[in-house]
């Protein structure tokens, strides 16, 4: 009898151990499974782009020089164009001494074949009721919130490096309308040169 007993509370002993051993491990299993991290979002920007509509809206445009910024007239903004999935920004800028801009390095815009923007005359219109003709640009643009490469070109003919980004995309106001007049883009040289070939030719034609 006294056998049988021991036997009983030995084995009552080793199951309470038994338990007292797995409740720590699943309790360090559940805290494990509670402090993974969850999968973090989507790029946000990425997914911002891609749900804009066609349309024109309102942007800040943000450069790394004072010298180089949108005219006070349009307070810090610019026009962004969505169309068919691609983006372009509209740049009012102060004057008419930057002539030209390129989308990447000043290195690259001077080689051959770059493609440089040309300027719109743009119609300014000031809180004054003053009005002003000035140079505007329209920049592709890849990625919202993100800095990329933009170089410039003034009268000196010297080309710089500029760092600029697209942000804060809301509803183009009335007053963004208002404040400038988007002109026609001016021809390159080039094409000015191309289009008088193509005059005297047709004016040779005639004669003959």
């Amino acid at each position: 009898m006294k056998r049988s007993l021991v036997i009983l509370l030995t084995a009552v002993s080793i199951s309470t151990m038994t338990a007292a051993t797995a409740f720590p491990a699943f309790a360090e299993s559940t805290e494990a499974t509670a402090e993974e991290p969850a999968e973090e979002p989507a790029d946000d920007a990425a997914a911002a782009d891609s749900e804009l509509e066609d349309g024109v809206y309102g942007v800040e445009f943000d450069t790394d020089s004072g010298m180089f910024h949108v005219n006070e007239a349009c307070n810090g903004r610019a026009a962004l164009t969505v169309k068919d999935g691609k983006m372009t920004v509209h740049i009012t800028l102060v004057s008419k001494n930057i002539e030209n801009l390129f989308l990447g390095t000043a290195e690259d815009a001077q080689k051959d074949g770059a493609k440089l923007i040309q300027p719109t005359i743009d119609k300014v219109t000031y809180s004054d009721g003053m009005t002003e003709e000035v140079y505007g640009f329209n920049v592709p643009v890849e990625k919202l919130d993100e800095e990329f490469d933009l170089a410039i070109i003034g009268k000196k003919g010297k080309w710089y490096d500029h760092k600029v980004s697209v942000t804060d995309v809301q509803e183009q106001t009335e007053e963004e309308k208002n404040a400038v007049e988007i002109g026609e883009e001016e021809e390159s040289e080039d094409a000015e040169a191309a289009d008088t070939t193509k005059d005297a030719a047709a004016e040779e034609e005639s004669k003959d």
